[in-house]
């Protein structure tokens, strides 16, 4: 796979040169925190740019196609940032990010400031938290589907989705989701789409979620 750099990730995107300046600096920060705490895999690092930012930006464009101030959105399991933090910088609307690791919180804390984003951190546990009914619930490798469908529901507005980052076991998760019968009630849409960075990555597009 050929190297892909920031200036891929500028023009695949379009964004502007002080977001691509404000990513500069979380690719940084994440490459100096990351020989302290376990951020990231440390063989992911020489691809940062397409295994993690572009990774997590694809989701942009399944969260009503465009950026949207007024859109509220929850990541699940922030760890180092993805997807939550990575939309948040891309203007995807209000970001909350849950992570009940303190020392990566205070990484996403360095990150926001430095980087002038309004993501709003929340150091607990999923099962405690309180925030405002969202849009969209997102999350990336932080458990199976079944317990990200109990996560989210609670914090989802009528009609609201949830957005996945998930891998190859997917139609697997889902048979079992459905078994389990924790499928949303109809009409709800499970959507799966082909992610741009893993021939083995899929998206999954779960709801409206009704009440």
């Amino acid at each position: 796979m050929s190297h892909y750099t920031e200036h891929d990730f500028s023009r695949e995107l379009n964004v502007s040169r002080e977001t691509l300046e404000r990513f500069q600096v979380y690719a940084a920060l994440l490459r100096k925190w990351n020989e302290r705490i376990n951020l990231v895999s440390r063989s992911t690092l020489p691809d940062l740019w397409r295994r993690h930012f572009l990774d997590s930006a694809q989701l942009l464009a399944f969260m009503n196609g465009k950026s949207n101030a007024t859109l509220q959105f929850l990541d699940l399991g922030s760890g180092a940032g993805f997807p939550g933090l990575v939309l948040s910088l891309l203007g995807a609307g209000e970001a909350h990010l849950v992570e009940s690791d303190t020392r990566k919180c205070a990484f996403l804390r360095e990150v926001s400031r430095e980087t002038g984003s309004q993501a709003i951190i929340h150091n607990q546990r999923i099962e405690s938290l309180a925030v405002p009914s969202m849009d969209y619930v997102t999350a990336r490798a932080c458990a199976g589907l079944d317990r990200l469908v109990d996560y989210a529901e609670p914090h989802l507005k009528e009609g609201g989705y949830c957005l996945f980052l998930k891998g190859a076991r997917l139609d697997e998760e889902l048979t079992l989701l459905r078994k389990a019968g924790k499928m949303p009630a109809d009409p709800c849409k499970a959507e799966v789409m082909a992610s741009r960075t893993d021939k083995e990555g899929r998206i999954l597009r779960l709801g409206p979620f009704t009440r």
